[in-house]
C-alpha cells in the first residue's frame, strides 16, 4: 500500500514537472527585477535597467523608438533611415567592422533577422563582446502589437507604447467604420514586384493593409516564393485571366519596385484588357506605407482607403 502511495506521488510530481517545462514563458516583461525579453531566434535578452544607448540598424525600429520618445536614447542608426530625427544620428552599418559598434558601448543592438543570416559574423563579433543584440522583425500584422511591447519593454517606453498602440488602432477602426459605408467592395490587383508581375500574400504585412483599407485581393490564391514569405510569383497569363474584374491595380513602388508608374503599367503587353487599365485606375502606393514594420501602415491603410472608396470619404 505504501509503495502503491509512493508510486502515485511520484506520478503526479512528475506530471506537474512536465506542465512547467511545457508553459510558455512571457515573451516579454520583468522577470527577478531585471528586464527581459525573447527575440525572433528565441534568445533571451536580459538588461538590468532600459536601455538608454540603442543602435538601431533596420529604420522601421528607428521610427518606432522615435515614436516612444526616444530620440536621445538612440546613439546610432542604419545608413537607410527615413525619419527626420535621425539623419543627424552617427551611422552605423552591418556590412562595415564592427569595431565601430564596440567604440559606442551601446546598451542593446537592435537588428532584423535578414541582417543576422546575411552577416552572422558581424552579429557573432558583437555577441563576444558582451553586446546585447536583439533581432526583431514581424512577418505579419497580426505580430505588430507585440513587436512593439517588446521594444518598450526594452527601453522602459511601456506607456508611451500602450498609448501608441491605441491612437493606431482607433485610426484603423475610423477607417473601417467609413469603409463600411461602401456598397460595393473594391476588386484590387496587388504588384510587389514588376518582376515576374510578383503579388503579395494575403496574410502578409501589405495583404492585411488591403484588408483594413477594404479592398478584395484579387491574387488571394497567391502562394509565397518561400515559406513564411510575403512575396508570390504570379504572372502575366494568370493575372490577364482576371483583366474584367480587376477594379484597381496598385503596385507598391520601393527599393524592391523602383521605377514604377502608372504609365509604365498602362504600355504593359496585354494590360489595355484589365479594366482597371482602361478605367485609369491604376495607383502607385509608398512600400514604406503598406510593407514596413511602423506606425506608419496606418497612414498606408488610410491612404488606399481613399483611393479605394473616395466617395465614402468625401463627407467628413
Amino acid at each position: 500500500m505504501k509503495a502503491k502511495l509512493l508510486s502515485a506521488v511520484a506520478v503526479v510530481l512528475l506530471a506537474v514537472a512536465l506542465a512547467g517545462c511545457g508553459s510558455s514563458k512571457p515573451a516579454a516583461g520583468s522577470v527577478d527585477g531585471n528586464i527581459k525579453i525573447t527575440d525572433d531566434f528565441n534568445q533571451t535578452i536580459v538588461l538590468k535597467a532600459p536601455a538608454k544607448r540603442i543602435i538601431s540598424l533596420y529604420s522601421a525600429h528607428t521610427e518606432n523608438l522615435l515614436a516612444l520618445g526616444l530620440e536621445a536614447e538612440i546613439i546610432g542608426v542604419s545608413p537607410a533611415e527615413s525619419a527626420q530625427a535621425a539623419k543627424d544620428k552617427p551611422v552605423f552599418d552591418y556590412r562595415a567592422d564592427p569595431e565601430k559598434v564596440l567604440a559606442a558601448q551601446p546598451d542593446v543592438v537592435i537588428i532584423r533577422p535578414f541582417i543576422k543570416q546575411s552577416h552572422p559574423d558581424f552579429v557573432k563579433t558583437l555577441e563576444q563582446a558582451n553586446i546585447k543584440v536583439v533581432c526583431l522583425y514581424p512577418e505579419r500584422f497580426e505580430e505588430f502589437d507585440g513587436y512593439i511591447k517588446k521594444l518598450a519593454v526594452l527601453t522602459g517606453r511601456e506607456q508611451q507604447a500602450g498609448e501608441q498602440l491605441a491612437a493606431f488602432h482607433a485610426r484603423l477602426n475610423a477607417v473601417a467604420e467609413h469603409t463600411a459605408k461602401a456598397q460595393v467592395k473594391k476588386r484590387v490587383y496587388f504588384e510587389a514586384t514588376t518582376t515576374e508581375y510578383r503579388t503579395i500574400t494575403p496574410d502578409s504585412m501589405p495583404g492585411r493593409v488591403l484588408q483594413l483599407a477594404g479592398g478584395v485581393n484579387m491574387a488571394a490564391d497567391a502562394q509565397p516564393l518561400k515559406t513564411s514569405g510575403s512575396i508570390a510569383a504570379y504572372g502575366s497569363e494568370r493575372l490577364l485571366m482576371k483583366a474584367e474584374e480587376i477594379d484597381v491595380f496598385l503596385a507598391q513602388r520601393g527599393p524592391m519596385n523602383p521605377g514604377v508608374t502608372p504609365e509604365a503599367i498602362k504600355l504593359r503587353p496585354g494590360f489595355d484588357k484589365i479594366k482597371a487599365v482602361r478605367e485609369g485606375q491604376v495607383y502607385i502606393v509608398d512600400e514604406k506605407l503598406v510593407s514596413t514594420p511602423s506606425f506608419r501602415l496606418a497612414d498606408g491603410v488610410e491612404q488606399l482607403a481613399r483611393l479605394l472608396y473616395p466617395e465614402v470619404f468625401s463627407v467628413q
